[in-house]
């Protein structure tokens, strides 16, 4: 429980938060109500999946116990098929947008030479900065 606990505060808000990117202020309130009910879809579904594979596993057991195992053996190893399916589609979905974006950004970015140039602000700040901190003295006394 303890571990269930942890990872679904782990991964929730971070997949809120992702669903949520990019969408106008307008929209993020109806967009969060979409995310989390996929989450709950979700959770009713994978828990209905496990529910249905292992409700048919250890049929011809006759201890309780060998029946239990059985049950659970087949719901551990059906979330585990479930999990590298939900990887192998992140990864075929998800993640090459993800890298293209960052490469369109990545391109469109200020080249270093024009960003390391001083602002007229800063160096205005670093000319009056004894006049400032006389200032200062003057305001503890």
């Amino acid at each position: 429980m303890l571990l269930t606990g942890a990872g679904q505060g782990l991964a929730f808000a971070p997949m809120t938060s992702a669903g949520i990117a990019g969408v106008g202020a307008e929209d993020a309130g109806a967009a969060s109500r979409l995310v989390n009910t996929f989450h709950q879809l979700g959770m009713a579904l994978g828990l209905g999946l496990l529910i249905a594979a292992s409700a048919h596993a250890g049929h011809n057991l006759t201890s309780p116990a060998a029946v239990l195992t059985a049950h659970v053996n087949t719901a551990l190893a059906t979330g585990s098929v479930l999990l590298a399916l939900c990887l192998a589609v992140t990864l075929t979905l998800i993640v090459p947008v993800e890298l293209s974006a960052r490469r369109g950004r990545r391109a469109t970015t200020v080249p270093a030479a024009a960003a390391a140039k001083p602002a007229p602000v800063a160096a205005a700040a670093a000319r009056d900065w004894p006049a400032r901190d006389e200032g200062i003295a003057s305001c503890r006394s």
